[in-house]
């Protein structure tokens, strides 16, 4: 955050203990030495953002790292109804005195829609086969794809491209009659709003729930370091859904997290 700080405090802006992921947002912060900053810590004042100690005083924010999606980040430019975001950033963000990471419009990236290209970019740009495979993915915005979505619907998992968290995602083989009906007439409605997914069988590992050993669904999620030369850190994320019946192991639908051995020889 150095790199980009205009000048003042660098802070890690967290919508608050409600928050799925806050025990992340303060472990970061209390690992980097970053001050961890609620939404009433922060105000502008002039041009410039500014941080409420508890003592009364404030320091000159120069770089923000936010943990707060971009509809709620600023009432004044965006979801106006927003009680976590800083009145007005925006302004001081344009006229260049204070760094906001990620920057405002970058979950373009984090659209599941995307994903349906990845493959076609990295042949495209990197003129190169994708060394790892997707798992197969439809785009019922294509009449193509529509047509194989509904009639494999009991096979495939629908995901809501606006959503995230664990959010907005249905598999096809849970709904009842009615309920699949109503997926298929919202598909057909608002095509680009939708993807489709082959199921895949996500590995069973033993974890401790109460006092008891269980089997449950889990997932590892690697941390990738792009600059120079990208490497794969030695490391990862280990998730698990609490629920005996659930694929999804999200922590905001009360997934859990198992520690990672990275075993090298």
């Amino acid at each position: 955050m150095d790199d980009v700080n205009t000048g003042g405090i660098n802070v890690v802006f967290t919508p608050g203990r409600y928050n799925a992921a806050f025990f992340e947002h303060s472990y970061l912060a209390e690992k980097t030495g970053l001050i961890l900053a609620f939404p009433n810590d922060l105000e502008v004042h002039g041009d410039f953002l500014y941080y409420k100690t508890y003592h009364g005083t404030k320091q000159k924010v120069g770089a923000i790292y936010r943990r707060v999606s971009d509809e709620y980040l600023d009432p004044m430019t965006f979801y106006e109804g927003s009680f976590i975001g800083i009145s007005h950033l925006m302004e001081v963000y344009r006229k260049g005195n204070v760094a906001v990471i990620n920057a405002p419009g970058n979950g373009i990236a984090d659209d599941k829609g995307i994903y349906y290209f990845v493959p076609k970019m990295i042949e495209y740009y990197l003129k190169e086969k994708p060394i790892f495979c997707n798992a197969p993915t439809y785009l019922p915005f294509y009449e193509e794809d529509r047509a194989y979505v509904l009639e494999n619907f009991d096979h495939l998992v629908i995901k809501d491209v606006a959503e995230a968290g664990g959010y907005g995602v249905v598999f096809g083989n849970k709904l009842k009659k009615e309920e699949k009906q109503t997926m298929k007439e919202k598909i057909c409605s608002e095509p680009r709003r939708f993807i489709a997914q082959e199921v895949i069988d996500f590995l069973d590992m033993e974890v401790i729930d109460g006092v008891s050993k269980v089997m449950r669904k889990a997932d590892l999620r690697a941390f990738v370091l792009s600059g120079e030369k990208t490497k794969v850190w030695k490391s990862g994320l280990t998730r698990f859904t609490r629920n005996p019946d659930s694929f999804v192991v999200n922590s905001s639908q009360g997934g859990g997290f198992k520690d990672t051995w990275i075993l090298s020889r």
